[in-house]
């Protein structure tokens, strides 16, 4: 058991959960199993499909769950234009924080003023919304890393995050660690993709993380909730926990 589980609080640590709700195939029964989970474990916030905003703001509402979405998702491809109308239909739709996708190919090929334009722009049409800008580090060098940390922070996101849970790989703990060395104290660091346990989750957070994407929130709670009442950290792994 680390320093950091015998210390943190099953509300802390929910409250650095972003519940994600972003397979393509779910049906609406499937949408609403996992926003009751969200909504019992009181996690931050859900990060939800962009058709599903509305429905997920009438839910969760008196909850205290946020509701965020994807833009540009799961491939950061799609233009500028497409990315700004996506963040105000979403804004409108109630979305309260946007995790886009770099557009990974103009980062791999060097473009920075195409990649910091781009976010910059996503991050305007937010209107002061809490932004991340999702870096697909599992087609990144450590370079390439490093650069796109940095212009997610000069283009005024609020956050840098490792994955998208769609690409293979996902956060490891070089990865955020590199990240938050890389960006300021004004910005944070999101962990996502592979966060599956409670070992896991406490790895990010050691490593920098501020917030957590996971859809296994309950899996990781009911670890800690089990250690709070003296039991071990068992119990079964969600193996598709994004």
């Amino acid at each position: 058991m680390s320093e950091t589980t015998e210390q943190i609080t099953e509300a802390q640590l929910a409250a650095t959960i972003d519940h994600a709700i972003l397979k393509p195939e779910f049906t609406r029964d499937d949408v609403d199993e996992q926003l009751t989970i969200a909504r019992d474990w009181k996690v931050f916030s859900v990060c939800v499909r962009p058709s599903d905003i509305a429905h997920a703001v009438q839910f969760l509402e008196g909850s205290g769950v946020a509701v965020g979405t994807v833009i540009g998702f799961p491939h950061g491809t799609t233009s500028t234009a497409a990315k700004v109308a996506e963040t105000r239909q979403a804004a409108a739709d109630g979305a309260s924080e946007f995790d886009m996708v770099v557009n990974i190919g103009a980062l791999r090929s060097g473009f920075d003023d195409v990649v910091r334009d781009d976010i910059r722009a996503v991050v305007e049409a937010a209107g002061g919304a809490v932004t991340k800008v999702i870096l697909e580090v599992s087609l990144l060098d450590d370079e390439q890393i490093e650069r796109g940390s940095r212009l997610a922070e000069e283009a005024g996101a609020d956050f840098v995050k490792t994955s998208t849970g769609f690409a293979g790989g996902g956060a490891t703990v070089e990865t955020v660690s590199l990240m938050r060395r890389t960006v300021g104290p004004d910005t944070q660091v999101k962990a996502s993709g592979g966060v599956r346990s409670l070992q896991d989750a406490i790895a990010m957070l050691d490593a920098g993380a501020t917030r957590l994407g996971t859809s296994g929130s309950a899996t990781i709670l009911g670890e800690l909730r089990r250690i709070a009442a003296g039991g071990t950290a068992s119990g079964a792994v969600d193996e598709s926990s994004y």
